[in-house]
Protein backbone atom coordinates (compact mmCIF):
# COMPACT_ATOMS: atom_id res chain seq x y z
CA UNK A 1 0.00 0.00 0.00
CA UNK A 2 1.30 3.28 -0.80
CA UNK A 3 2.03 5.62 2.09
CA UNK A 4 0.59 8.60 2.50
CA UNK A 5 1.68 12.39 1.92
CA UNK A 6 3.08 14.13 4.81
CA UNK A 7 1.29 17.26 5.91
CA UNK A 8 2.83 19.57 8.86
CA UNK A 9 0.23 21.61 10.67
CA UNK A 10 1.15 25.09 12.90
CA UNK A 11 -1.46 25.68 15.19
CA UNK A 12 -2.59 22.98 18.24
CA UNK A 13 -5.96 24.40 18.72
CA UNK A 14 -9.46 23.27 17.88
CA UNK A 15 -9.20 23.77 14.41
CA UNK A 16 -5.34 22.06 14.16
CA UNK A 17 -6.16 19.27 16.42
CA UNK A 18 -9.50 18.37 14.54
CA UNK A 19 -7.84 18.70 11.13
CA UNK A 20 -4.76 16.26 11.87
CA UNK A 21 -7.40 13.40 12.98
CA UNK A 22 -9.18 13.95 9.51
CA UNK A 23 -5.80 13.77 7.88
CA UNK A 24 -5.01 10.33 10.03
CA UNK A 25 -8.39 9.02 9.09
CA UNK A 26 -7.73 9.26 5.67
CA UNK A 27 -4.49 8.45 5.72
CA UNK A 28 -2.37 11.17 5.22
CA UNK A 29 0.91 11.62 7.61
CA UNK A 30 0.15 14.55 9.73
CA UNK A 31 1.44 16.23 12.38
CA UNK A 32 0.66 19.07 14.79
CA UNK A 33 3.29 21.73 15.85
CA UNK A 34 2.09 23.78 18.56
CA UNK A 35 4.48 26.82 19.86
CA UNK A 36 2.85 26.62 23.61
CA UNK A 37 4.54 23.68 25.82
CA UNK A 38 1.07 22.77 27.45
CA UNK A 39 -2.29 22.69 25.32
CA UNK A 40 -4.74 24.61 26.78
CA UNK A 41 -8.10 26.54 26.06
CA UNK A 42 -9.86 29.52 28.01
CA UNK A 43 -12.79 29.08 30.11
CA UNK A 44 -15.56 29.76 27.60
CA UNK A 45 -18.26 27.90 26.28
CA UNK A 46 -18.55 26.63 22.66
CA UNK A 47 -21.53 25.39 20.12
CA UNK A 48 -21.41 22.74 18.20
CA UNK A 49 -23.94 22.38 15.29
CA UNK A 50 -24.64 19.45 13.53
CA UNK A 51 -22.22 20.19 10.46
CA UNK A 52 -19.64 19.58 13.18
CA UNK A 53 -20.98 16.89 15.22
CA UNK A 54 -21.14 14.92 12.58
CA UNK A 55 -17.56 14.92 11.92
CA UNK A 56 -16.51 14.54 15.50
CA UNK A 57 -18.24 11.69 16.07
CA UNK A 58 -16.79 10.11 13.05
CA UNK A 59 -12.99 10.80 14.43
CA UNK A 60 -14.82 8.79 17.59
CA UNK A 61 -15.29 11.34 20.33
CA UNK A 62 -19.26 11.09 20.43
CA UNK A 63 -18.86 8.65 23.85
CA UNK A 64 -16.59 11.57 25.51
CA UNK A 65 -18.89 14.89 23.86
CA UNK A 66 -22.10 13.07 25.20
CA UNK A 67 -20.18 12.87 28.93
CA UNK A 68 -18.98 16.90 28.93
CA UNK A 69 -21.54 18.25 26.78
CA UNK A 70 -25.30 19.38 26.51
CA UNK A 71 -27.74 18.75 24.30
CA UNK A 72 -30.14 22.19 24.44
CA UNK A 73 -33.67 21.70 23.28
CA UNK A 74 -34.45 25.08 21.59
CA UNK A 75 -32.16 28.11 20.66
CA UNK A 76 -34.32 31.25 22.20
CA UNK A 77 -34.06 34.57 21.27
CA UNK A 78 -35.38 37.32 23.95
CA UNK A 79 -36.45 41.04 24.10
CA UNK A 80 -33.87 42.59 26.24
CA UNK A 81 -36.16 44.24 28.52
CA UNK A 82 -39.38 42.10 29.16
CA UNK A 83 -37.69 38.57 27.97
CA UNK A 84 -40.50 38.24 25.46
CA UNK A 85 -39.69 35.36 22.83
CA UNK A 86 -38.95 36.55 19.24
CA UNK A 87 -38.24 33.50 18.23
CA UNK A 88 -37.76 29.84 19.52
CA UNK A 89 -36.04 27.25 17.21
CA UNK A 90 -36.19 23.76 18.02
CA UNK A 91 -32.66 22.07 18.16
CA UNK A 92 -32.74 18.76 20.93
CA UNK A 93 -33.52 15.31 19.59
CA UNK A 94 -35.69 17.08 16.45
CA UNK A 95 -32.31 18.57 15.56
CA UNK A 96 -30.85 15.23 15.64
CA UNK A 97 -33.65 13.26 13.30
CA UNK A 98 -33.71 15.73 11.00
CA UNK A 99 -29.85 16.25 10.91
CA UNK A 100 -28.20 12.89 11.88
CA UNK A 101 -26.52 14.42 14.32
CA UNK A 102 -26.50 16.51 17.30
CA UNK A 103 -26.02 19.80 18.78
CA UNK A 104 -23.72 20.37 21.53
CA UNK A 105 -23.21 23.47 24.01
CA UNK A 106 -19.59 22.29 25.31
CA UNK A 107 -16.41 23.65 27.98
CA UNK A 108 -13.59 24.66 24.55
CA UNK A 109 -11.13 23.05 27.11
CA UNK A 110 -13.21 19.91 27.16
CA UNK A 111 -13.45 19.58 23.16
CA UNK A 112 -9.61 20.78 23.06
CA UNK A 113 -9.51 17.91 25.94
CA UNK A 114 -11.18 15.10 23.20
CA UNK A 115 -9.77 15.92 20.75
CA UNK A 116 -6.05 15.58 22.06
CA UNK A 117 -6.95 12.56 23.70
CA UNK A 118 -7.57 10.97 20.05
CA UNK A 119 -4.42 12.14 18.55
CA UNK A 120 -1.72 9.25 19.12
CA UNK A 121 1.53 11.03 21.03
CA UNK A 122 3.92 11.18 18.61
CA UNK A 123 2.28 13.57 16.22
CA UNK A 124 1.66 15.90 18.85
CA UNK A 125 4.89 18.56 18.94
CA UNK A 126 4.47 21.08 21.41
CA UNK A 127 7.02 23.98 22.20
CA UNK A 128 7.51 24.47 18.44
CA UNK A 129 6.99 28.26 17.48
CA UNK A 130 7.33 28.65 13.66
CA UNK A 131 10.00 31.51 12.37
CA UNK A 132 10.51 30.50 8.34
CA UNK A 133 8.90 28.59 5.90
CA UNK A 134 10.09 27.94 2.43
CA UNK A 135 7.95 26.19 -0.07
CA UNK A 136 10.57 24.37 -2.47
CA UNK A 137 8.42 23.33 -5.11
CA UNK A 138 8.47 19.91 -4.47
CA UNK A 139 8.06 20.35 -0.41
CA UNK A 140 7.99 22.32 2.11
CA UNK A 141 10.62 23.49 4.87
CA UNK A 142 9.54 24.98 8.09
CA UNK A 143 12.05 26.03 11.13
CA UNK A 144 10.89 26.50 14.73
CA UNK A 145 12.41 28.75 17.37
CA UNK A 146 13.90 25.55 18.88
CA UNK A 147 16.31 24.86 15.84
CA UNK A 148 13.88 21.96 14.99
CA UNK A 149 13.52 21.87 11.15
CA UNK A 150 11.21 19.82 9.21
CA UNK A 151 10.22 18.81 5.78
CA UNK A 152 6.55 17.87 4.09
CA UNK A 153 4.37 17.85 1.43
CA UNK A 154 2.36 20.72 2.76
CA UNK A 155 2.03 23.31 5.78
CA UNK A 156 -1.58 23.92 6.72
CA UNK A 157 -1.97 27.16 9.40
CA UNK A 158 -4.17 27.14 11.71
CA UNK A 159 -1.97 29.30 13.97
CA UNK A 160 -5.41 31.77 14.40
CA UNK A 161 -6.50 35.25 14.01
CA UNK A 162 -2.30 35.76 14.17
CA UNK A 163 -1.45 33.03 12.06
CA UNK A 164 2.06 33.47 11.04
CA UNK A 165 1.86 30.70 8.47
CA UNK A 166 -0.43 33.67 6.79
CA UNK A 167 2.10 36.31 7.86
CA UNK A 168 4.75 34.41 5.44
CA UNK A 169 2.92 32.82 3.14
CA UNK A 170 0.82 36.17 2.34
CA UNK A 171 2.56 39.31 4.05
CA UNK A 172 1.47 41.41 7.01
CA UNK A 173 -2.10 42.36 7.54
CA UNK A 174 -4.33 43.88 10.45
CA UNK A 175 -7.07 42.50 12.03
CA UNK A 176 -10.46 44.65 12.45
CA UNK A 177 -12.21 46.24 15.28
CA UNK A 178 -15.45 45.20 15.04
CA UNK A 179 -16.68 47.64 17.73
CA UNK A 180 -18.04 45.10 20.21
CA UNK A 181 -16.49 44.26 23.07
CA UNK A 182 -17.80 40.65 24.88
CA UNK A 183 -17.84 39.75 28.85
CA UNK A 184 -17.60 36.41 29.68
CA UNK A 185 -17.54 34.02 32.43
CA UNK A 186 -18.52 30.77 33.81
CA UNK A 187 -21.16 30.51 36.97
CA UNK A 188 -21.67 27.66 39.01
CA UNK A 189 -25.14 26.14 38.18
CA UNK A 190 -26.27 26.01 41.40
CA UNK A 191 -25.60 29.62 42.02
CA UNK A 192 -28.45 30.15 39.20
CA UNK A 193 -30.94 27.68 40.48
CA UNK A 194 -33.30 29.89 41.36
CA UNK A 195 -33.73 30.82 38.24
CA UNK A 196 -35.08 27.40 36.72
CA UNK A 197 -32.78 27.86 33.48
CA UNK A 198 -33.99 25.68 30.63
CA UNK A 199 -31.09 23.74 29.24
CA UNK A 200 -31.45 26.50 25.86
CA UNK A 201 -29.04 28.68 24.25
CA UNK A 202 -30.53 32.08 24.78
CA UNK A 203 -30.40 35.16 23.21
CA UNK A 204 -31.26 38.70 24.68
CA UNK A 205 -31.50 41.10 21.99
CA UNK A 206 -31.68 45.05 22.50
CA UNK A 207 -30.13 48.54 21.62
CA UNK A 208 -26.46 48.46 21.31
CA UNK A 209 -25.94 44.89 23.09
CA UNK A 210 -27.04 41.42 23.38
CA UNK A 211 -26.44 38.18 25.81
CA UNK A 212 -26.13 35.04 25.36
CA UNK A 213 -26.19 32.08 28.13
CA UNK A 214 -26.32 28.65 28.19
CA UNK A 215 -25.09 25.10 30.36
CA UNK A 216 -22.08 23.42 29.78
CA UNK A 217 -20.42 20.81 31.52
CA UNK A 218 -23.02 18.51 32.22
CA UNK A 219 -25.59 21.99 33.48
CA UNK A 220 -22.37 21.77 36.08
CA UNK A 221 -21.93 25.44 34.74
CA UNK A 222 -23.77 28.47 32.97
CA UNK A 223 -21.47 29.94 30.18
CA UNK A 224 -22.51 33.73 29.99
CA UNK A 225 -21.12 36.22 26.77
CA UNK A 226 -22.25 39.91 27.12
CA UNK A 227 -21.82 41.57 24.36
CA UNK A 228 -21.44 45.61 24.15
CA UNK A 229 -21.03 47.94 21.60
CA UNK A 230 -17.39 50.51 21.97
CA UNK A 231 -15.80 52.73 19.86
CA UNK A 232 -12.03 51.87 20.15
CA UNK A 233 -10.28 48.62 21.02
CA UNK A 234 -6.29 48.38 21.73
CA UNK A 235 -5.56 44.93 22.08
CA UNK A 236 -6.89 41.05 20.79
CA UNK A 237 -7.00 39.32 23.98
CA UNK A 238 -9.38 36.36 25.33
CA UNK A 239 -7.48 36.60 29.03
CA UNK A 240 -8.06 40.55 29.93
CA UNK A 241 -10.21 40.80 32.98
CA UNK A 242 -12.95 42.73 33.25
CA UNK A 243 -14.68 44.02 35.56
CA UNK A 244 -18.30 42.37 36.81
CA UNK A 245 -19.91 45.76 38.43
CA UNK A 246 -19.29 47.24 34.79
CA UNK A 247 -20.37 44.11 32.88
CA UNK A 248 -23.85 44.90 35.57
CA UNK A 249 -23.86 48.81 34.73
CA UNK A 250 -23.51 48.30 31.39
CA UNK A 251 -27.14 46.06 31.12
CA UNK A 252 -28.70 48.23 33.49
CA UNK A 253 -32.33 48.36 33.07
CA UNK A 254 -32.15 44.72 31.15
CA UNK A 255 -34.14 41.60 32.36
CA UNK A 256 -33.40 41.03 35.55
CA UNK A 257 -32.34 36.95 34.75
CA UNK A 258 -29.15 38.72 33.33
CA UNK A 259 -28.10 40.96 36.15
CA UNK A 260 -28.29 37.67 38.41
CA UNK A 261 -26.59 35.86 36.08
CA UNK A 262 -23.61 38.30 36.55
CA UNK A 263 -23.53 38.65 39.76
CA UNK A 264 -22.97 35.11 40.51
CA UNK A 265 -19.61 35.37 38.48
CA UNK A 266 -16.93 35.17 40.65
CA UNK A 267 -14.70 36.33 37.94
CA UNK A 268 -15.15 38.10 34.31
CA UNK A 269 -12.88 38.43 31.31
CA UNK A 270 -13.61 41.14 28.47
CA UNK A 271 -12.51 40.38 24.75
CA UNK A 272 -12.37 42.73 22.01
CA UNK A 273 -14.27 41.35 18.82
CA UNK A 274 -11.79 41.50 15.69
CA UNK A 275 -12.22 39.78 12.35
CA UNK A 276 -10.96 39.86 9.01
CA UNK A 277 -12.21 40.72 5.27
CA UNK A 278 -12.84 37.55 3.60
CA UNK A 279 -9.37 36.35 2.16
CA UNK A 280 -9.52 36.51 -2.27
CA UNK A 281 -7.31 32.94 -2.11
CA UNK A 282 -6.00 30.25 1.07
CA UNK A 283 -3.39 28.46 -0.33
CA UNK A 284 -0.35 29.37 -2.22
CA UNK A 285 1.94 26.18 -3.14
CA UNK A 286 2.26 23.85 -1.17
CA UNK A 287 1.18 26.00 1.87
CA UNK A 288 -2.78 26.40 2.85
CA UNK A 289 -5.49 27.86 5.79
CA UNK A 290 -7.90 26.94 8.08
CA UNK A 291 -9.99 28.41 11.20
CA UNK A 292 -9.42 32.26 12.14
CA UNK A 293 -6.00 32.22 10.43
CA UNK A 294 -8.04 32.43 6.88
CA UNK A 295 -11.72 33.21 8.07
CA UNK A 296 -11.95 35.09 10.99
CA UNK A 297 -15.30 35.76 12.16
CA UNK A 298 -18.06 37.42 14.10
CA UNK A 299 -19.24 34.99 17.13
CA UNK A 300 -22.86 35.78 15.97
CA UNK A 301 -23.56 32.92 13.94
CA UNK A 302 -21.76 30.37 16.78
CA UNK A 303 -20.03 28.68 13.68
CA UNK A 304 -16.07 29.70 14.26
CA UNK A 305 -14.50 26.61 15.69
CA UNK A 306 -17.30 24.92 13.61
CA UNK A 307 -15.95 25.83 10.33
CA UNK A 308 -12.61 25.40 11.30
CA UNK A 309 -14.00 21.50 11.95
CA UNK A 310 -15.19 21.81 8.48
CA UNK A 311 -12.04 22.69 7.18
CA UNK A 312 -9.67 20.47 8.33
CA UNK A 313 -12.21 17.53 6.65
CA UNK A 314 -12.61 18.85 3.79
CA UNK A 315 -8.88 19.05 3.49
CA UNK A 316 -8.78 15.51 4.60
CA UNK A 317 -10.84 14.66 1.77
CA UNK A 318 -9.45 16.65 -0.99
CA UNK A 319 -5.41 14.72 0.51
CA UNK A 320 -6.84 11.71 0.62
CA UNK A 321 -4.42 8.92 -1.32
CA UNK A 322 -2.85 11.88 -3.95
CA UNK A 323 0.61 12.02 -4.71
CA UNK A 324 3.49 14.39 -3.43
CA UNK A 325 2.88 15.63 -7.06
CA UNK A 326 -0.57 16.67 -6.75
CA UNK A 327 -0.56 18.76 -3.52
CA UNK A 328 -0.64 21.90 -5.12
CA UNK A 329 -3.73 20.94 -7.26
CA UNK A 330 -5.89 19.30 -4.05
CA UNK A 331 -4.99 22.31 -2.14
CA UNK A 332 -6.75 24.74 -4.48
CA UNK A 333 -9.23 22.22 -4.89
CA UNK A 334 -9.86 22.60 -1.07
CA UNK A 335 -9.78 26.63 -1.20
CA UNK A 336 -12.30 26.11 -4.41
CA UNK A 337 -14.23 24.29 -2.11
CA UNK A 338 -14.46 25.94 1.28
CA UNK A 339 -13.95 29.70 0.59
CA UNK A 340 -17.38 30.52 -0.95
CA UNK A 341 -18.96 28.97 2.05
CA UNK A 342 -16.83 30.44 5.05
CA UNK A 343 -17.03 33.68 3.74
CA UNK A 344 -20.85 33.31 3.20
CA UNK A 345 -20.84 32.37 7.31
CA UNK A 346 -18.13 35.68 7.88
CA UNK A 347 -20.82 38.28 6.11
CA UNK A 348 -23.88 36.57 7.75
CA UNK A 349 -22.08 36.61 11.07
CA UNK A 350 -21.37 40.49 10.29
CA UNK A 351 -25.08 41.20 9.13
CA UNK A 352 -26.17 39.39 13.01
CA UNK A 353 -24.13 41.92 14.78
CA UNK A 354 -26.59 44.78 13.21
CA UNK A 355 -29.78 42.81 13.55
CA UNK A 356 -28.72 41.89 17.43
CA UNK A 357 -28.23 45.51 18.28
CA UNK A 358 -31.05 47.15 16.69
CA UNK A 359 -32.36 50.35 18.84
CA UNK A 360 -36.07 50.09 19.75
CA UNK A 361 -38.16 51.89 16.54
CA UNK A 362 -39.40 50.85 13.40
CA UNK A 363 -36.31 48.54 12.29
CA UNK A 364 -36.42 46.58 15.39
CA UNK A 365 -40.20 45.74 14.55
CA UNK A 366 -39.85 44.56 11.38
CA UNK A 367 -37.28 42.68 12.62
CA UNK A 368 -39.28 41.12 15.33
CA UNK A 369 -42.02 40.36 13.14
CA UNK A 370 -39.60 38.34 10.92
CA UNK A 371 -38.47 36.50 13.31
CA UNK A 372 -41.72 35.33 14.43
CA UNK A 373 -42.60 33.88 10.59
CA UNK A 374 -39.57 31.40 11.43
CA UNK A 375 -38.28 32.25 8.13
CA UNK A 376 -34.72 33.57 9.83
CA UNK A 377 -31.07 31.92 10.01
CA UNK A 378 -31.51 29.80 12.99
CA UNK A 379 -35.24 28.53 12.33
CA UNK A 380 -35.12 24.83 11.16
CA UNK A 381 -36.24 25.88 7.60
CA UNK A 382 -33.75 27.93 7.46
CA UNK A 383 -30.89 26.69 8.61
CA UNK A 384 -30.68 23.10 6.46
CA UNK A 385 -28.49 24.78 4.16
CA UNK A 386 -26.09 24.75 7.58
CA UNK A 387 -26.52 22.08 9.60
CA UNK A 388 -27.05 19.48 6.15
CA UNK A 389 -23.70 20.29 4.81
CA UNK A 390 -21.43 17.41 4.71
CA UNK A 391 -17.37 18.06 4.67
CA UNK A 392 -16.17 15.39 3.60
CA UNK A 393 -17.99 15.20 0.45
CA UNK A 394 -16.20 16.50 -2.13
CA UNK A 395 -18.60 18.57 -4.08
CA UNK A 396 -19.41 22.01 -5.69
CA UNK A 397 -20.24 24.11 -8.89
CA UNK A 398 -18.07 22.43 -11.88
CA UNK A 399 -16.74 19.57 -9.61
Amino acid sequence: MKKGISVAIVGGGIGGLAAALSLLRAGVDAHVYEQARTLGEVGAGIQISPNASRILHRLGLAEQLTATGVKPVALHQRRWDDGRTLLRAPLGELVEKTFGAPYYHLHRADLLDALASALPSQNLHLGHRLTTLVDHGDSTEATFENGTRIVSDAVVGADGIHSVVRRLAFGPEHPNFTGCAAYRGLVPAERLAHLNLETTAQIWMGPGKHFVHYFVRGRRLVNFVAVVEQDTWTRESWTDRGDVSDALAAFEGWHPQLSEILRASDETFIWALFDRKPMARWSVGRVTLLGDACHAMLPFMGQGAVQSIEDGANLAACLAGISSAQVDESLNRYERLRLPRASHLQSLSEENKRRFHLPDGPAQSERDEVMASGTTDWSLQAIAWLYAHDAELLSAPGE
